[in-house]
């Protein structure tokens, strides 16, 4: 079958294009009734990425109906909808034989699910044996396209040890930081405050219970705002942002015995300078988090099936294929949260061809 696809061609050279989608031995091919634009895309699309070659697909948060079955699969039917995480772990490497599923070396944009903002997806066949899952009937389909993002945070959200701890601040409103703020919640941390920036994002952390939420756009001196406001220093620091001076700060507002969680991915060979003394004398615990493992998809799905998480609110809009680069356009200067892409076409679509950046942004 044929359908279209967006495909990069180059970091800020986005393209709809049309694509031939047949399944091998064990795979899917998905209908896409709805995918989510995600921070690693707006990444690709400016500057590209070291496990996506060029010219590649984007879109990996996504929901879908099955068009088409490979030889040998039983699980599934034509027509069945469902929900899925973009990858899998070989359980053959070094790093999958030590447990630590999330680190598979064999995952990257050419062994997973990648291509969402298309009219079809193929799945692998391990990815359809392991991460690949029914979908209710009468689930928001918003809120089963990010069932990958939610696994990332659920596994963060793992990684930490949140037993005694009062406070928590997550750095950065964006949909990951959110996403942490519901869950950091859901497990009972008693006070959590967010640090960021646009009142659609801070309106939203509110919404999924941040407690306190901070402005940056206000402050023009964060540090020491929070040190005025918490003179003791926070427990718990989770770093949603992405950047170094990010991650600096992260560690310069944990108290004695704290905990910092750093998820967002700096450019690489980026470094930050680490105070040893503060490190060791106050005994810092200094985390990464990355990816997510098949028991953390489980576990963000059953979240999602249950719906015991408000996870509409991280929507924006939703908008047809068509509309593609229209919705990255957006994102790319901070008018909206998450974009989902799917949905009707208009009566007279006009594919993107190989546009430019929008003004003041560098791909």
């Amino acid at each position: 079958m044929r359908g279209r696809q967006a495909v990069l061609l180059e970091p800020g050279r986005l393209e709809l294009r049309e694509v031939e989608f047949e399944p091998g031995p064990g795979e899917l091919i998905l209908k896409i009734d709805l995918a989510m634009t995600c921070g690693t895309d707006l990444k690709t699309y400016r500057r590209g990425h070291p496990k996506l070659p060029m010219p590649t697909p984007l879109g990996h948060e996504f929901t879908g109906t099955v068009a088409a079955l490979g030889a040998g699969v039983t699980r599934f039917r034509e027509g069945d909808e469902v929900l899925a995480a973009p990858s899998a772990p070989c359980a053959e490497c070094p790093p999958c034989r030590r447990g630590l599923e999330n680190l598979c070396e064999n995952i990257n944009g050419r062994t997973m699910a990648w291509g969402a903002f298309a009219d079809y997806l193929r799945i692998p066949a391990h990815v359809v044996a392991r991460n690949v899952y029914p979908r209710p009937r009468g689930l928001d389909l918003r809120h089963a396209a990010l069932l990958e993002p939610l696994s990332c945070v659920v596994a963060g959200v793992e990684r930490l040890d949140l037993i005694g701890k009062d406070r928590v601040m997550v750095m950065g409103a964006g949909p990951i930081g959110l996403l942490y703020v519901s869950l950091l919640k859901r497990r009972g941390v008693p006070e959590v405050i967010v640090l960021g920036k646009r009142e659609e994002r801070l309106a939203a952390a509110r919404t999924l219970g941040a407690d306190q939420v901070w402005d940056l756009a206000q402050l023009d001196d964060p540090d020491a705002f929070i040190r005025e406001q918490v003179p003791e220093g926070l427990c718990t620091v989770v770093e949603c942002v992405g950047r170094p001076e990010a991650w600096s700060q992260a560690m310069r507002l944990v108290r004695k015995g704290g905990e910092v969680l750093f998820y967002g991915g700096c450019a690489k060979g980026a470094e930050v300078p680490l105070d040893t003394h503060r490190v060791h004398y106050d005994a810092l615990t200094l985390k990464g988090a990355f990816h997510f493992t098949p028991s953390d998809v489980r576990i963000a799905l059953d979240l999602i099936v249950r719906r015991e998480l408000p996870l509409d609110v991280l929507v924006s809009d939703v908008v047809p294929l068509a509309r593609v680069q229209e919705a990255i356009d957006r994102l790319l200067n901070g008018q909206a949260i998450k974009i989902g892409i799917g949905g009707p076409d208009p009566a007279a679509p006009t594919a993107p061809t190989a546009p430019t950046a929008p003004r003041g942004v560098s791909p």
